[in-house]
């Protein structure tokens, strides 16, 4: 099973270095080797790190590949879709639910026959939401028109990088290619990893550029039309010779194998078959599972048990040939697939196999499906002999008596059922009747008259304590701020993210109101057909039996970057003026999923995907104002807020209700503090956004149709600070005030104050 040093040592033609790194790491030390021109990524758990590693080589000057930050996954698929039409080398990386969201891209880049390269780190799909390790994801790959190809451990993951290109860019298969590897079983443990010492190396066996003779939209000399309007018998033809292509893909990958395998003395054949020669029992396992098995089967050859194990290096196309040989004279094999195929009787690869034996005429091998590993289970070597017993008991029974099943759940308990802990809140307890909110008929604005904050504290905490947050985390202390100045009861939609992620453990949850969750694109949808729902059914008198005392105020509750990938929607449901509240907690980026940059952090900034290097100072362009967009929508009422003005936050949740449920949506911002990844002191965070009011890069107002009123002027007050008070207090800011700086700094400083002016212009004259 272990890596046979001495004999690749002994085999390779090209100086080669021994690294010690994980999957992710080495996806992007490959793509910084070959140099590729574009990569659009956006940032998903575990494939993320794979651009965080290539933004940090570039900060450093090590590769020249131009890296664009997209927002959302589809879009970053067009990104690459596009730059792959412009003649040159293309890659990305996604998992899980990114990839679905890429899927149409999927096909239009198959389809259209442009090349590129993509790695997919395997991960579950929501729903419900987890983030670990299993096939879901890449089972929807399978139907795309990409060749696959499988990696076992971070070696395949370097080495699969390289050979994908290649098999890409050849004039035989001219396709996308997947690089599949295991969230976090791969991605993130290190292995010891042989590469190639060079580029120079790397470049020399994939070649120096894409094959000339290859569409190319910047050619002027031969203009093209890519992705025309075809009807049939051309489109029918079109897929033929798609088809064509994938299967070439096989003879393709099979040669070039050869020759890497020539180069560094490792081979990578259709299938990886251990000890198989004579093996009368089987097990199929893909990628990291596939090399415990190995052990297994080491052990039952001790115990004169015929074992061996099969694993694939590439599943599109099929190896459907290679399986009938393979399984020829075995009695049974145990096929585990770390994904359903759900109605189907099994995973996708085991009716494969099972396809790949009826085509071949291999009426006798017995086959049994197990179902394994879901959202990142762990495979032990004891579970692989409970496949194996499975796959023995066939071929001594010549009988499967369950041909599928899961393995590894647990059956539920109904004694255990989890039982509400904490009452729903009371009715009276949240409408105290002591915010008053008025129309002003003669300024069209609301007046509203708060008690002092103290006697807003008997308000239950819409929150429970206990979640998972970070200390000094901003995002529960401004939220429950916020929603201080909501009366009765509310219906709360959460973005994924760090308010989401650290409030809903399963099986607990911190919510004492009624909690729903959707991803970021589509949050504003989804409380949209919420929102409608409630009033249709109130229309029908659907909801009287209920004992609803008051109209439901709905809110959305987005951040961690949520606002880029959910603006669409967001901006749609704006348009259509539904009466919601959607409130965004702006922690300046991707704080979720490791601090990678969003649109709202600002310039200069430093994040895991906008590093500090010597040809790099962070974050190369400015943050969006996402409040002035939304305003742009001629909602009622947009405002930004924080919790170091906490009565200027509470008065404007009191507005946002009033305008939710009288006149349309609603959107506010609050500033957030985000410890752990702005490297600030846990407890300064009410400072850190107090100066950042003050310096005037967040500055405090609201948006009330259509008439723009500041509602704290630090000038006014004689408290306005330098923007480097603020940028001093963070961490990841303190870079820009280093003279090396001060041309970044001064940038900044200008946009901070060509934006407070703009804003004191539309404050004095309405029409603005």
């Amino acid at each position: 099973m272990a890596i046979n040093l001495e004999k690749e040592q002994r085999l390779a033609k090209v100086e080669e270095r021994i690294v010690y790194e994980s999957g992710n790491e080495m996806a992007a030390y490959a793509a910084h080797q070959i140099n590729y021109h574009i990569m659009g990524y956006f940032p998903i758990s575990p494939s993320t790190e794979v651009a965080q590693f290539l933004d940090l080589m570039k900060a450093n000057g090590q590769h020249d590949i131009k890296l664009i930050p997209s927002d959302g996954e589809h879009s970053s698929a067009g990104i690459c879709y596009g730059a792959s039409t412009a003649g040159g080398r293309v890659f990305n990386a996604t998992s899980a639910n990114g990839y679905m969201y890429m899927l149409e891209q999927m096909n239009v880049q198959s389809g259209t026959r442009f090349p590129m390269v993509m790695n997919l780190v395997c991960r579950s799909i929501s729903g419900p939401l987890d983030i670990h390790g299993d096939h879901s994801d890449l089972y929807f790959a399978l139907n795309t028109g990409w060749p696959i190809l499988m990696c076992r451990d971070p070696q395949a993951v370097y080495d699969m990088n390289i050979l994908a290109l290649k098999l890409a860019e050849d004039p035989e298969v001219r396709l996308p290619v997947l690089v599949a590897s295991d969230g976090y079983f791969t991605s993130h443990q290190k292995r010891r990893v042989r590469t190639f010492a060079h580029s120079e190396d790397v470049l020399k066996f994939v070649g120096e550029r894409p094959p000339a003779g290859f569409p190319d939209t910047l050619d002027r000399n031969h203009p093209i039309t890519v992705g025309p309007y075809m009807n049939e018998p051309d489109y029918i033809n079109n897929k033929y010779q798609q088809s064509e292509a994938m299967y070439n893909a096989e003879k393709v990958f099979e040669r070039i194998s050869e020759e890497y395998a020539e180069l560094t003395g490792r081979e990578y054949q259709m299938l990886d078959m251990y000890r198989m020669e004579d093996a009368e029992v089987a097990v199929f396992l893909m990628n990291s599972a596939s090399e415990i098995i190995k052990d297994v089967v080491d052990e039952l050859r001790a115990q004169g048990i015929k074992a061996g194990s099969i694993a694939p290096n590439m599943i599109r196309p099929f190896p459907q040939k290679q399986i009938a040989e393979a399984l020829k004279n075995v009695k049974a094999i145990t096929v585990g697939d770390r994904a359903d195929s759900f109605g189907a009787h099994g995973g996708n690869m085991v009716n494969e196999i099972k396809a790949a034996l009826f085509t071949y005429g291999n009426h006798s091998t017995k086959v049994i499906s197990r179902i394994f590993g879901l959202g990142g289970k762990e495979f032990y070597a004891e579970d692989g002999h409970k496949l194996f017993e499975l796959a023995i008991e066939a071929a001594e029974k010549n009988k499967v008596e369950v041909p599928f099943d899961y393995y590894g759940h647990t059956p539920g308990d109904k004694s255990k059922e989890p039982q509400r802990v904490l009452k729903p809140m009371k009715f009276e307890d949240l409408k105290t009747g002591l915010i008053q909110v008025k129309m002003n008929e003669e300024t069209g604005k609301l007046g509203v008259r708060i008690p002092p904050l103290r006697a807003l504290t008997k308000k239950p905490k819409r929150i429970a304590p206990g979640h998972g947050a970070c200390p000094g985390c901003g995002i529960f202390s401004g939220l429950e701020l916020f929603f201080k100045g909501i009366e009765g009861d509310i219906v709360a939609l959460f973005h994924t993210g760090c308010a989401m992620v650290v409030t809903t453990g399963y099986p607990y949850s911190s919510h004492k109101a009624t909690y729903i969750h959707n991803l970021f694109q589509n949050g504003a949808a989804t409380l949209s057909g919420v929102v409608e729902m409630f009033w249709e059914r109130k229309r029908r008198g659907e909801l009287d039996e209920l004992g609803l005392q008051d109209d439901f105020t709905f809110v959305m509750v987005t951040g961690d970057g949520g606002m880029d990938i959910g603006m669409g929607p967001s901006i749609g449901a704006a348009l259509r003026g539904h009466r919601m509240i959607i409130v965004e907690y702006d922690n300046e980026g991707y704080m979720n999923t490791g601090a990678q940059l969003s649109y709202s952090t600002p310039l200069g900034h430093r994040t895991s995907t906008s590093n500090i290097g010597s040809v790099q100072k962070g974050k190369v362009f400015h943050h969006k104002d996402t409040a002035q967009i939304m305003a742009a929508t001629n909602i009622p009422y947009v405002f930004t807020g924080s919790e170091a003005y906490p009565q200027d936050l509470v008065k404007k949740a009191a507005k946002a209700q009033w305008y939710a449920q009288n006149e349309g949506l609603v959107y506010g911002k609050i500033l957030i503090a985000c410890p752990l990844n702005w490297i600030s002191p846990d407890d300064e965070g009410t400072n850190i956004v107090d100066a950042a009011v003050n310096s005037c890069f967040f500055p405090l107002y609201e948006v009330e149709h259509g008439q723009t009123t500041i509602t704290y002027d630090p000038d006014d007050k004689n408290k306005r600070v330098p923007l480097s008070d603020w940028l001093k207090t963070m961490g990841k800011t303190r870079h820009l005030l280093k003279p090396e700086n001060a041309e970044a700094l001064a940038g900044f400083e200008q946009e901070v104050d060509r934006r407070w002016q703009i804003l004191k212009a539309k404050h004095e004259n309405p029409l603005l």
